[in-house]
């Protein structure tokens, strides 16, 4: 499958044998992070970078995934738990999607970025009239265990993202994205396309949702609905690239990466060096790391 990008699968591979056999913890919780940005990012391709439908609004699959996770935990086997968790998502987005794509542009931003506010106070609400303010959790797997269980969404995105975009859906997205009423125009069906686009990409992220809150051991919903979440998912997939498969593996892997050694290293002024970092990276490398591999090796060639 040449176009999924070995090196990618290599690395994923290294850092999910290394970290538990070394023992350490910490390597344990980056590999856990890389590979869970790697799956959120694809997961965010299927819908935004194959049909021009810039979300905003996936931190409410991943919330309501790690929400449905933290109820069911205690009370089925864990496999059935994440099955459940990842469907949630899907089931809602089937729900809201069509009144939700029949906007565009910038009006379907605001909207994706206000319907996940508009659920993450909902689900606070709830909580506060249960009594509840947060969740622990006592039962979650080990952390060696969640670490193989997102490397395998991680793989599954990823196959599932190059899978969309070699395929006859993918070409009907890809048409949506360049001229959706032409496309429309010559038989298209764009609304059941970008439907099934966006139930795609909520499965993931539920999944993910619901490895995180076992990661973390606590579910608070302004946490698990955090709209950073969001904006941290398209970063990474603009800084690596939204032309390609393999570009939001490569976002995914250095945003992580370069946020921990900044983390490390300017703790007090972490976000404001992150900020300029990213800055500079719009301004000269406006294709993503993806494209800035293609351009060097089209140099050497």
């Amino acid at each position: 499958m040449k176009g999924i990008w070995p090196t990618a699968g290599v690395v994923l591979a290294g850092l999910a044998l290394a970290a538990p056999l070394s023992g350490n913890a910490y390597l344990t919780g980056v590999a856990f992070q890389i590979a869970m940005w790697i799956a959120l990012a694809q997961s965010w391709s299927m819908l935004s970078a194959t049909t021009g439908y810039v979300s905003l609004g996936h931190a409410v699959f991943y919330g309501i995934g790690g929400y449905v996770a933290v109820l069911l935990v205690d009370a089925a086997p864990f496999p059935l738990v994440l099955l459940v968790a990842a469907l949630a998502p899907a089931v809602f987005a089937a729900v809201i999607g069509l009144p939700v794509l029949r906007v565009r542009g910038p009006y379907f931003v605001i909207l994706t970025y206000g319907l996940s506010e508009l659920v993450r106070h909902g689900v606070m609400r709830i909580e506060s009239a249960l009594g509840s303010f947060g969740r622990m959790i006592f039962s979650a797997p080990s952390p060696e265990a969640l670490l193989w269980w997102m490397v395998a969404l991680a793989v599954a995105a990823t196959l599932g993202a190059w899978a969309v975009r070699h395929s006859r859906f993918g070409a009907g997205l890809a048409a949506i994205r360049e001229d959706e009423v032409a496309a429309e125009t010559l038989g298209v069906p764009t609304a059941r396309l970008k439907l099934l686009a966006l139930i795609a990409s909520a499965i993931i992220p539920g999944a993910v949702g619901g490895l995180a809150m076992m990661r973390t051991g606590y579910f608070e919903p302004g946490q698990a609905f955090d709209p950073v979440v969001s904006f941290t998912i398209v970063t990474m997939a603009l800084v690596g690239g939204t032309d390609s498969v393999r570009g939001p593996v490569m976002g995914a892997i250095g945003f992580a990466l370069l946020s921990e050694l900044l983390w490390s290293s300017f703790p007090q002024l972490y976000m404001i060096v992150l900020g300029a970092a990213l800055i500079g990276f719009v301004l000269f490398v406006p294709q993503g790391l993806s494209g800035l591999v293609d351009r060097i090796a089209g140099r050497r060639a």
